[in-house]
């Protein structure tokens, strides 16, 4: 039997295959909305895949070494197939090079059996456990009718090779066309060229949300297609290894919502059908197969619960812990933004925040010059208009709550001691914006965020310093694309510079408790910031504990993107948990760094670990008169 050319044939058909699939894929993603599309990420795809995708894989070293394993097997000899058998080459060095290449996928491919044996949890079955075969049939056919020499290979064993062969091709070029899992093959390197936030692959912290362009009637995703088209790209890039699932702090808590699972809704979404073929853990509390989509047809509630969307604290966790770097947080926000500016459907007490945002710039409805009440015997100095000074400290709206004063009046004390030249806003403070943001209010946002900007723009002031993570990203990340670019600085970072310049004297802390850190979600994950809390405990001499959960990896509090406020029911709580994670770590004081975290971990029941603001600590511990 003549297997070369029969190897040939089957190649080309194959590549046919993957192209007619490609091309059926690609008219679901097109029909998403425009957005750039960069060219130049196609050369980028070998470092964006070796280097940033592996580096979130390689955290899991027994996958990382097995993806490296069967992709890097896989991808080898396909394409040393392409070039010896696709272009008649026929070269037996080639052969020897392809056989060393299956020999690797076949190791892979074992290890991936031994994981489906016993499958974590999270993994989605079904359709995925049939890879291990399909891909053993592919790289064992390969081997048989390439390694064995012609006088041993007969006609059956041939055709059995060839069999093997084209059952395991099959599952690598039918699954981008008709949605079996390899589609993820393909679309996820295209995923990695076109990525919506290609910044994330220069080394920044891409989180910023975009605004939307409301004078243009943009209003966030009501369907599949008002997506943009590379995100719908990114939903098929995903692999269903329900790491997103695993560190999802609402999903822990049994409210209904399962990161993985949103992302396969929207899926089913891009490509017309229903989620009855989902073989992972579903959303705590909704069955599956009652849901189903198109790309034209509202999201909510035929394919997504409304409450699955509200359950969410934007906290980033799982865009964290994504292999494929999938950005979740945007699909649900961006889903978000059409329920409230097309349905004004908000649920707790989000739509009575929002109004008093509307009509008053502050989320209690206060007036705003009650906002430094606190600061009254401070004798804290309020910025005017042409005069310069240093710092700019922006209260936000823990400003109004008696606990977060506490914070506040603190440091104040250690700015003073340190004898730094800052000022506050007093009655011209108005929020920032960021809940409604959250909340998907994108007019309510614009609006504070442009008159915050203006106010800005009469003072003369190098940096802004505020205690609050959420206050902090506003500024920093999402003020930039409406024309506010600042320097602005979280306390803790502010308050390490002090002690490393010496600005600050201060006493070991003596009460000798342990201590363990809580990192805030939009301090750590969405700015970058783990170090300087530490560093500033490490110079207070505090016995250290930290959480299993924590820096990148931290639990959330619970208190983000307006999840108080919308307040969905799940079977548990979530700052319940993670002061189970501050008991498991044997603390007796959390050191916080966030309003939103002292307000959501102080409201455990029960006895628990004292909850201090970083501030508080050190203000305790400075060597000057209270």
């Amino acid at each position: 039997m003549a297997v070369a050319p029969a190897i040939t044939v089957l190649f080309w058909l194959s590549t046919a295959t993957l192209m007619i699939g490609l091309a059926r894929r690609a008219r679901l993603w097109r029909a998403g909305q425009r957005a750039p599309v960069e060219w130049a990420g196609l050369l980028a795809v070998p470092k964006r895949y070796f280097v940033d995708l592996h580096h979130v894989v390689a955290r899991e070293p027994y996958i990382a070494n097995t993806h490296v394993a069967v992709a890097g097997g896989a991808v080898a000899a396909i394409l040393l197939v392409a070039l010896n058998y696709g272009l008649a080459i026929y070269s037996p060095i080639l052969d020897v090079a392809i056989v060393l290449a299956a020999l690797v996928m076949v190791a892979g491919v074992f290890f991936v059996w031994q994981r489906r044996r016993h499958p974590p949890k999270r993994l989605s079955r079904g359709a995925w456990d049939r890879l291990p075969y399909t891909l053993a049939l592919f790289a064992v056919g390969l081997l048989v009718v390439i390694a064995t020499p012609a006088q041993y290979l007969s006609a059956a064993i041939a055709s059995v090779a060839l069999f093997f062969l084209l059952a395991g091709s099959a599952e690598l070029v039918l699954g981008i066309g008709f949605g079996a899992p390899m589609k993820h093959a393909v679309a996820g390197l295209l995923h990695l060229a076109f990525h919506p936030r290609p910044e994330r692959f220069s080394g920044v912290r891409s989180t910023a949300l975009k605004p939307l362009e409301l004078e243009k009637m943009e209003l966030g995703v009501d369907a599949p297609a008002d997506f943009r088209w590379n995100q719908l790209l990114s939903f098929d890039a995903c692999v269903q290894c329900g790491k997103c699932e695993q560190s999802c702090p609402a999903f822990a808590a049994g409210q209904p919502l399962n990161p993985k699972k949103l992302i396969q809704d929207l899926v089913c979404g891009l490509s017309g059908t229903s989620d009855a073929n989902y073989a992972g853990r579903p959303y705590p509390g909704i069955a599956i197969g009652a849901h189903s989509g198109a790309l034209d047809n509202p999201i909510v509630p035929q394919l997504i619960e409304p409450a699955t969307l509200w359950s969410c604290t934007t906290c980033r966790a799982c865009v964290e812990e994504c292999p494929m770097l999938i950005e979740h947080v945007d699909a649900i926000v961006g889903m978000r933004r059409s329920l409230n500016l097309t349905r004004g459907e908000i649920p707790g007490t989000a739509p009575e925040i929002l109004a008093n945002l509307r009509e008053t710039d502050t989320q209690g409805g206060y007036p705003k010059p009650a906002r430094y009440n606190w600061s009254i015997d401070l004798d804290v100095p309020q910025a005017v208009p042409g005069k310069p000074f240093d710092v700019l400290l922006y209260a936000g709206e823990g400003a109004f709550d008696m606990r977060y004063q506490r914070t506040l009046r603190a440091l104040v004390r250690i700015l003073k001691a340190a004898k730094v030249d800052f000022a506050v806003l007093g009655g011209e403070e108005r929020d920032t914006g960021d809940t409604a943001r959250r909340l998907g209010d994108e007019a309510t946002f614009q609006r504070l965020a442009k008159e915050n900007i203006s106010t800005f723009a009469t003072l003369k002031f190098s940096r802004i310093v505020t205690a609050d993570p959420h206050v902090l990203h506003s500024l920093r990340n999402e003020y930039p694309a409406l024309g506010g670019h600042y320097v602005v600085v979280h306390h803790t970072a502010l308050i390490a510079e002090l002690m490393e310049q010496g600005r600050l004297s201060t006493a070991t802390l003596t009460n000798g408790k342990p201590l363990t850190y809580h990192d805030p979600c939009y301090l750590g994950r969405y700015n970058g910031e783990f170090e300087a809390p530490r560093a500033v405990l490490r110079k207070l001499g505090a016995t250290l504990r930290e959480m299993e959960r924590s820096g990148p990896r931290a639990r959330c509090c619970g208190g983000g993107g307006g999840a108080p406020l919308t307040d969905i029911a799940g079977i548990q709580r979530i700052p319940d948990m993670r002061m189970a994670d501050v008991r498991e770590a044997g603390a007796e004081i959390v050191a916080v760094a966030c309003p939103q975290c002292t307000a959501m971990l102080e409201g455990v029941a029960g006895s628990h670990a004292e909850v201090l603001d970083i501030a508080e600590l050190v203000a305790s511990a400075l060597e000057v008169p209270a």
